[in-house]
């Protein structure tokens, strides 16, 4: 089993998990309470990639961040690195791959929070901030945290958009699918085997803990 591409998938599982975090709530929050005509413009560009093939994602992502690019060119100037085939730029590939499996489940959750606690808490001099710590938040807890699940375990499958924008550096952008590919390509069906084994069991911890979560286990208030 190689541990050092399953390290580089967890690493790169959760920072992609931590950045929809704090990238994916305004645009969640926004969607959840925006009134605007065309929303729906960009509820279809944030579900893009659910039905764009990775590899066409990919592509577009390396070209968009390639050295002659202005992305590309603004953060050789910063960093004197490139980003094409680096973790940074695998990071913001997952990003956007992983985009609605977090997005979606956090505005589906601020969107169900009873409109009447809001306007109560907005009427008692509340910002829209504090409203949303004390209010919103708490009570999308649910929606939050499977958000973060999924994001995570849908990062931690890539193997298209990881492929066109990260290549195959060992310890730098080989991931757990890429060593299996190649374990099988080299027909190490053992070391495949197991590897893909830990992935399945991985998965199926995910999909429960989801389940259970959306059945309100650990909801903000319990029912009687």
């Amino acid at each position: 089993m190689d541990w050092t591409a399953l390290g580089v998938s967890i690493r790169l599982s959760f920072c992609t998990m931590m950045v929809l975090l704090l990238l994916g709530t305004p645009i969640a929050y926004w969607l959840a309470f925006s009134r605007w005509r065309l929303k729906f413009l960009v509820e279809a560009v944030v579900a893009l990639p659910l039905v764009l093939p990775p590899t066409v994602l990919g592509l577009y992502v390396l070209v968009s961040i390639g050295p002659r690019s202005p992305v590309g060119k603004f953060y050789r100037e910063l960093t004197g690195d490139s980003l094409p085939f680096s973790f940074q730029g695998l990071l913001l590939a997952s990003v956007l791959y992983s985009l609605p499996f977090a997005v979606q489940p956090f505005a589906a959750a601020f969107g169900s929070v009873d409109g009447r606690l809001i306007e109560v808490s907005r009427c008692l001099g509340s910002s829209s901030w504090k409203t949303f710590r004390r209010v919103i938040l708490p009570l999308s807890l649910p929606g939050v945290v499977t958000g973060m699940i999924l994001s995570f375990a849908h990062t931690l499958g890539e193997f298209g958009v990881v492929l066109m924008v990260g290549g195959n550096l060992p310890g730098k952008t080989r991931t757990a699918s890429i060593s299996i590919y190649d374990e099988v390509q080299a027909l190490h069906y053992s070391a495949a085997f197991q590897t893909s084994l830990l992935l399945l069991g991985v998965s199926f911890a995910v999909l429960a803990v989801t389940y259970a979560v959306r059945r309100s286990v650990w909801a903000a208030w319990p029912t009687k």
